[in-house]
């Protein structure tokens, strides 16, 4: 062998063997994210203050989403209700959030814990919103399982205003500052499933909730 070919084969074996060492590997994932230039932010996605909350109305009414604004959590359960009787149903599925669990639900049928494909309608926590795009953040936990998410007819989901976030970057910026790694998933909701595959006819529910409500807590309302 050349010693020119010698030399370069000698180079890629030494850039090889340290990409492939776990540590270095993962050192150097995290430095090209931290190193990474700010996005650009289009104008839509810098909203601020209450116009943050509002323009989240805006853009998740757009999306055909259903926004109930309400002042405090204990609230929810009497907007279940309505919900419920729209449904034609007393039973609801609610996720294991400990703050849900606290709450007065006399006079409904709740069971907590992960969807079924019978639930009509389920409840969830919402970890952000996003203005820019009226977008649910639901990211999945003990409290929070994923198949709530996509299996009842009618999903209600209870965000408050003070974790709705102006853009996509800075959901993420917050779950990667929490310090506990990413979950393993993470549910970016805008309104309710949908599908114009056939004749090009907008169909709701085709792959998902049919219905999506937000119960939003917005304490300075």
């Amino acid at each position: 062998m050349s010693t020119a070919r010698s030399e370069i084969m000698g180079r890629l074996k030494a850039v090889l063997d340290k990409s492939h060492n776990p540590t270095v590997r993962l050192s150097t994932a995290d430095q090209r994210i931290k190193d990474l230039p700010p996005a650009l932010i289009p104008e839509r996605g810098r909203a601020d203050g209450p116009a943050r909350t509002a323009k989240f109305v805006d853009e998740a009414e757009f999306a055909v989403a259903e926004v109930v604004k309400l002042t405090t959590l204990s609230q929810v359960p009497k907007a279940l209700i309505k919900v419920l009787a729209d449904a034609g149903t007393s039973k609801l599925k609610a996720t294991p959030h400990g703050d849900l669990q606290t709450l007065d639900w006399s006079g409904i049928d709740v069971a907590f814990g992960r969807g079924e494909g019978s639930d009509l309608v389920g409840l969830s926590v919402a970890y952000a919103g996003v203005a820019e795009t009226g977008t649910l953040v639901l990211r999945s936990a003990a409290n929070s399982p994923t198949t709530l998410n996509f299996l009842p007819d009618v999903h209600v989901v209870v965000l408050h205003s003070a974790l709705i976030e102006a853009n996509y970057e800075a959901v993420w910026a917050r779950l990667r500052s929490e310090g506990k790694g990413l979950p393993r998933t993470v549910n970016w909701i805008t309104g309710p499933s949908r599908t114009a595959d056939i004749e090009q006819t907008i169909l709701l529910g085709a792959h998902g909730p049919r219905k999506l409500i937000i119960l939003l807590i917005d304490e300075d309302s």
